[in-house]
């Protein structure tokens, strides 16, 4: 019997040997959670008043339960490497169902989608412009190539500018904008068309009389129109009460649409030093391509454009599961719920149960750290030895027995 207890205690050993070796092996496996051998004792069924004189089986194996424990979190600079700080796993969709994972080193392939290296896409949230949220009522892949910035013309342009007090009424009439002596002081900025294209626009400053001020609009040298400004005695602005003023339609041979500007000088001041241009600040923008992209602690993805605009795309859909220890283990870094983990809970990082994502960095595996393992091994080690030894002592006492009972 003690060969069976050996052959038992041996082939437990071997199982411990392989777990480890495997949490050896994938110490650089992003993501990779670690396993334990678990072992349980075999004994037989004995007759009434005859357990204390029992002896078991030997040894089984009965378990190897992952360990979930957090991987140390290190630092990459890639913005689609993703990190979960805490609980939770990110949702990816293998095309025969949605697995869930550790492993963030995720990257854009061919059609905009962010996949992991085996293809699996990430899933998210999307994001509604029409109500400013988020749906998570349902999930869909995150893509990048939707995430274009259309161009937006022009409406409005705001001047924060100074006239001087003390300027004299130009001695040059009418107005023409080639001539400089027609006019006292201009500010040239940009504005932008249905299309995205840029045009050049000049606001032309010529003193009426003191405290009223005419302001010429020329856009690529079309005529808006012209409106006036008035001050009061404290160099503040009067007239128009809101600061607006709303200008001529523009039109352009592009094809772009009828463009009409109002500007605002309510930041505008008419004081005794001299002419300041100040700020100019305008609403519209050309069109812009995918510059990068953001991921808060959150999960929320925000696209950044090439024109300065920025947009949210979705969030990143977080699971958890109550019993952890019932993930099925689908290998390439991943699991996929069954019947003892139940369903998956799923949410948003950083709310509840779930931890926190880290753009640009990667959980290492939680085996990454061998001295445990090689500790474990030692001890894996003396015990396929020990029961070696069991084994060859029961060999020798019955060799010994065979040749006293043959002589």
């Amino acid at each position: 019997m003690a060969l069976n207890q050996a052959l038992s205690g041996i082939n437990a050993a071997q199982s411990d040997l392989n777990v480890i070796a495997n949490n050896i092996a994938n110490a650089n496996t992003t993501g990779f959670k670690g396993s334990r051998a678990e072992f349980a004792d075999v004994y037989a069924v004995t007759g009434i008043n005859l357990s204390a004189t029992a002896v078991g089986g030997g040894a089984r194996l009965v378990d190897v339960a992952q360990q979930f424990k957090q991987g140390d979190i290190q630092t990459t600079g890639n913005s689609l490497d993703l990190a979960i700080s805490g609980n939770g796993f990110f949702v990816v969709d293998t095309g025969n169902g949605y697995a869930y994972t550790r492993a963030g080193a995720f990257h854009q392939d061919s059609s905009g989608n962010v996949v992991n290296a085996e293809g699996y896409k990430l899933q998210g949230y999307p994001y509604s412009t029409a109500s400013g949220s988020f749906n998570t009522s349902t999930l869909t892949d995150l893509n990048l190539v939707t995430a274009q910035s259309s161009a937006t013309a022009t409406a409005n342009v705001s001047i924060a500018a100074n006239l001087p007090a003390d300027a004299s009424v130009p001695t040059v009439t009418p107005f023409d904008a080639a001539n400089a002596s027609s006019y006292n002081n201009s500010t040239t900025f940009t504005v932008y068309d249905s299309l995205g294209t840029a045009h050049q626009a000049t606001a032309y400053y010529v003193k009426t009389s003191p405290g009223n001020w005419d302001v010429h609009l020329v856009v690529d040298g079309q005529d808006a129109g012209t409106s006036t400004l008035t001050f009061d005695s404290a160099g503040k602005l009067s007239a128009p009460t809101d600061g607006k003023r709303a200008f001529n339609s523009l039109t352009y041979p592009n094809g772009a649409a009828s463009q009409a500007l109002t500007l605002d000088f309510s930041k505008t001041t008419q004081f005794g030093t001299g002419y300041t241009p100040g700020t100019i600040t305008q609403d519209g923008y050309t069109a812009g391509a995918l510059a990068s992209i953001d991921i808060d602690s959150t999960g929320v993805v925000t696209a950044n454009y090439s024109n300065g605009q920025s947009s949210k795309i979705g969030q990143l859909a977080i699971a958890n599961f109550q019993n952890l220890q019932g993930l099925r283990q689908l290998g390439n870094v991943c699991w996929m719920s069954s019947t003892d983990s139940g369903t998956a809970v799923m949410g948003t990082a950083g709310s509840g149960q779930y931890g926190s994502i880290q753009s640009g960095s990667l959980e290492e595996s939680n085996t990454s750290d061998t001295t445990e393992q090689l500790v474990n091994m030692i001890k894996a080690q003396r015990d396929y030895q020990a029961n070696a030894q069991v084994l060859a002592t029961d060999n020798t006492l019955a060799s010994s027995l065979f040749n006293a009972v043959s002589r």
